[in-house]
């Protein structure tokens, strides 16, 4: 054997690091490039992943975790595949249901069902710093200001609702607790029950040795010395069932859900936050009649009505858009419910006709690029489109796009009445030859429905949006950029899109486990998720 000298290796080491590199120029390997700082002066994170999409999972019910995604390449590693993936240290709650997140702050928080626990998570260091608050076992709700100097969150086994507040826990007794809410500027605290007509806020009362307990109160704690109160909140409510605010602030948009939840009429209740205030603590009763009321006034009835059903809604500024469900009352689809978008014009109050989009009880809902708007649900299968494709089958043999059932909705914004499209756009048919399956089945290998959607989330100015979507991630194209074409396989590396609701092959994406809510971690204001 030829034993080659030492210059001769060192010479040939350097040929493999010089054409490697000449590779890497060609385009053949893509390493990260980072400044030395992210945008608005953001540290760059151990990843050096400056697109990172945080995906909340349980690997079998009895551990979890949170996985980082590169929303840029479409990846769960690096390009080089050297580490095949990247999560937040020092996290390992069961079951992470819900991502609060806060990207101006570098900072999101985490709410598991299995035992209530509220985590924070440092984005600039991509590790947890631990739990903020506690709100006990099956918490379906939490809230928490952006100033991460109050947390909030729905106990329903003990019927509380749990406030924590500068280190400090106190239980308000609230029966049927559901859902609670924090505004952006931390100074109202809202929260609803079940099958319920009320809506119910927190009072702050002044710090005195014999304070003076409101007028209707629900309950004060802590008992000896009250500090904080829960009491109802005057005006008309039905079946609240969330609540959003506009950009300045200046207003709560309760989501009465009616007749999706027992009651009686969809609308939405237009409320002056500054009424609502934590420090503004009542003087009479706030359900006695002549109580003053927080209900703006409008040169409409208050609340609005909302034909086409209301559970959730989100505002640019100039339009409210709300989806919900419609109950069905005659036809052949009586009983059953069509999920529909409406929207209210923010200067005239008027409401649109209601757009036909995904059956299912509505929770999220997203503005991404391309002037588009997105909504996720959850049980889709269950409403007037299913049962539209289980006839269509049997009368014809194959569905149209009125027969598909699945739990996203791309809305497109930018012409004069907007259009929905449910995502993925599949079609079932009695033979092989007109069949059009999901592209990317999960695990339970459904051609047809991927299921609930329960995570949302835009990668900003990349035109997509990742989900967590039947307990896995898709991820979609919100459209293509004029005069591009789509990128390659491996994913969007150099910000192009493909055709708008198209999906992203997420052979790389894929999480081990059951993925419940995704967030984009370097959005570039708190608004964008």
């Amino acid at each position: 054997m030829k034993i080659r000298s030492l210059p001769a290796l060192l010479a040939s080491g350097l040929f493999l690091v010089t054409a490697t590199l000449a590779l890497s120029g060609c385009g053949k390997f893509v390493l990260y490039k980072v400044p030395q700082y992210g945008y608005a002066g953001r540290p760059i994170p151990p990843s050096q992943m400056l697109e990172r999409v945080l995906a909340a999972y349980t690997a079998n019910g009895s551990s979890g975790g949170l996985e980082i995604l590169d929303g840029l390449r479409d990846l769960r590693g690096n390009v080089q595949n050297t580490i095949k993936s990247y999560s937040i240290s020092g996290f390992s709650e069961a079951q992470p249901i819900s991502i609060i997140n806060y990207p101006e702050q570098t900072e999101g928080l985490v709410l598991s069902y299995n035992d209530g626990n509220l985590t924070a998570v440092n984005y600039s260091k991509e590790s947890s710093t631990g739990v903020v608050a506690k709100f006990g076992a099956d918490s379906p709700s939490a809230a928490a200001a952006p100033t991460g100097t109050m947390f909030a969150g729905a106990a329903p086994q003990s019927g509380l609702l749990v406030i924590s507040v500068g280190g400090s826990t106190i239980d308000l007794n609230l029966p049927n607790i559901a859902y609670v809410s924090i505004d952006p500027g931390d100074s109202v605290v809202l929260a609803t029950v079940q099958n319920s007509n009320t809506l119910y806020r927190i009072v702050k009362l002044p710090a005195t040795p014999n304070p003076v307990l409101p007028p209707g109160y629900v309950d004060c704690e802590p008992l000896l010395l009250p500090a904080y109160c829960v009491v109802p909140v005057a005006g008309t409510y039905d079946r609240p069932t969330s609540v959003s605010y506009s950009l300045d602030g200046s207003t709560a948009y309760v989501v009465n859900s009616g007749p999706e939840n027992g009651g009686t009429t969809a609308s939405v209740s237009f409320l002056q936050t500054a009424d609502l205030n934590i420090n503004n603590v009542p003087t009479v009763n706030p359900l006695s009649p002549g109580a003053a009321s927080p209900m703006s006034p409008l040169p409409v009835a208050n609340p609005i009505p909302i034909p086409g059903g209301a559970t959730a809604a989100l505002s640019n500024g100039t339009t409210l858009y709300i989806s919900g469900q419609q109950l069905q009352t005659t036809g052949a689809y009586k009983g059953l419910f069509a999920g529909n978008l409406s929207s209210i014009n923010l200067s005239t109050y008027a409401v649109s006709a209601p757009v036909s989009i995904s059956d299912g009880a509505h929770t999220k809902m997203l503005f991404a690029d391309d002037n588009t708007l997105w909504i996720g649900s959850t049980q889709c299968a269950n409403g007037v489109r299913a049962a539209t494709a289980a006839t269509e089958l049997a009368a014809n043999g194959i569905t149209d796009q009125a027969g598909n059932y699945n739990c996203l909705t791309m809305v497109n914004l930018g012409s004069a009445t907007p259009t929905a499209q449910i995502v993925p756009a599949v079609v079932q048919a009695n033979t092989a030859s007109s069949v059009v399956p999901v592209p990317y089945p999960n695990t339970d290998q459904n051609q047809y429905y991927y299921g609930s959607l329960t995570g949302l989330c835009w990668v900003q100015n990349y035109h997509k949006v990742f989900t967590a979507y039947g307990g896995q991630i898709h991820a979609f194209y919100t459209g293509q950029v004029a005069g591009t074409t789509p990128p390659p396989t491996l994913g969007d590396q150099d910000a192009n899109g493909g055709p708008a609701g198209s999906e992203i092959n997420n052979i790389d994406l894929t999480v081990q486990g059951t993925v419940y809510d995704v967030a984009y971690m370097d959005a570039e204001t708190n608004s964008a998720n």
